[in-house]
């Protein structure tokens, strides 16, 4: 009876082991089986990784011209409208600075199931950095001191008064002109005194014979006057080329034509100024002698000798009919 509890505990016993050596083994294979699974799905996690990577850097590196890129919406890339002022103008600078460059965006992947945008912020101009395109507005330089003032000299009189020793009177040495110089009584006064013939003094050029020429006031002055009327209009200021070089009388002892010059003194305050006038002869004068009649008539002496004439003519038929249509 004894022999047969023995045996039956050793049985019991014998069972345990082997249900606990096989419990044990199953958790080993267990064990084992759970780390093989972590060690696929690490490979599996590591080897999708690496494929992801490389379809980022081929998506950098080479972009799919084919593919079109994502349009943007306004509302996202475009900033608020600034408002356009027009009264006040703004440098290029100040344009570069408020006009930011549109947010690009970048596709990391084509292929990729989850692809995102990623937004590159925007340029903002360094303002100490000047561009090249940029014009500089020079700043005005400041004005020059103004130099010292000088005194003004007194403007020259172009009607100069006669020199030292000279007066503004001479004897009248003809009885039309007056005690001024180089100056005639008008027209009313000789008629009334019953002077009707200027009389003056002619040579000959060929035969050299003087003699006295007498000229008729009125039937001459008249003569004069009408040619002026007519072609002051076209003279502009210049005597005519009658006037400039006159056609000289006929001599009465040789009767050669053009040779008969009038006799002017070289004392200019003798020149006989109404005779040379009725016969149409100042053009013989110098130009000296008719700046003298200018200068003492307050006109207008410089210039060409035809301009120096035209006044000389216009000056004594001013002289002798004051309303007539002798003006400049």
């Amino acid at each position: 009876m004894n022999n047969q509890q023995e045996d039956f505990n050793q049985e019991i016993t014998r069972k345990r082991k082997s249900t606990t050596t096989a419990t044990t083994n199953n958790s080993s294979k267990r064990i084992n089986n759970n780390n093989n699974n972590n060690n696929n799905q690490n490979i599996n996690l590591d080897h999708y990784d690496q494929e992801d990577n490389d379809l980022l850097a081929l998506s950098l590196s080479v972009r799919p011209a084919s593919r079109p890129r994502r349009a943007i919406p306004d509302e996202e890339t475009s900033p608020s409208p600034l408002p356009l002022q027009l009264s006040q103008p703004c440098s290029m600078q100040t344009r570069l600075v408020s006009q930011s460059p549109p947010q690009l965006p970048l596709q990391i992947s084509p292929s990729h199931s989850h692809s995102h945008s990623l937004c590159i912020p925007p340029f903002m101009p360094d303002p100490s950095v000047v561009p090249v395109y940029r014009q500089e507005i020079p700043s005005p330089a400041p004005a020059a001191a103004a130099p010292p003032s000088r005194p003004l000299r007194p403007r020259r009189n172009p009607t100069q008064a006669p020199g030292q020793g000279k007066g503004d009177t001479v004897p009248a040495l003809y009885p039309w002109a007056t005690t001024h110089r180089a100056t005639v009584h008008n027209l009313n006064y000789l008629l009334s005194k019953q002077i009707t013939t200027i009389t003056g003094e002619m040579q000959c050029k060929k035969c050299e014979k003087q003699y006295e020429m007498g000229y008729d006031l009125r039937d001459k002055f008249y003569e004069v006057g009408r040619f002026i009327a007519e072609n002051k209009s076209s003279m502009h200021d210049r005597a005519p080329s009658v006037w400039m070089n006159p056609v000289l009388p006929t001599c009465k002892f040789c009767d050669q034509e053009n040779s008969a010059k009038p006799v002017i003194p070289d004392k200019k305050k003798q020149i006989n100024w109404l005779f040379l006038l009725l016969g149409q002869l100042l053009g013989c004068c110098t130009l000296d002698q008719l700046k003298y009649f200018c200068k003492h008539t307050k006109n207008h002496r410089t210039g060409a000798k035809d301009r120096v004439l035209y006044l000389t003519y216009l000056g004594l038929c001013k002289q002798l009919d004051p309303n007539g249509p002798f003006g400049r």
